[in-house]
């Protein structure tokens, strides 16, 4: 069962630092894939308007928590 929280951890990290490259350049490489939550999911919600560098900031966060907690599964 770890493994696919392992493979959401690493996809949220992924994402947060192409999200978080994609606002401050353009990012070519798998951008469509990657950059689902900066295009289509933060632009939506009015309170992160202004703050899409901190939101996507914190979707790596997220992604890292999620893949640390993944790896502690197995060792408790």
């Amino acid at each position: 069962m770890r493994t696919p929280f392992q493979l959401l951890g690493l996809f949220l990290l992924a994402a947060g630092i192409s999200g978080c490259i994609d606002h401050l350049a353009y990012q070519p490489i798998m951008g469509l894939f990657l950059n689902v939550f900066n295009r289509f999911v933060i632009p939506r919600i009015d309170v992160l308007a202004g703050y899409e560098l901190f939101a996507n900031l914190v979707v790596a966060v997220v992604g890292a928590v999620v893949l640390i907690a993944a790896s502690q599964v197995r060792k408790a």
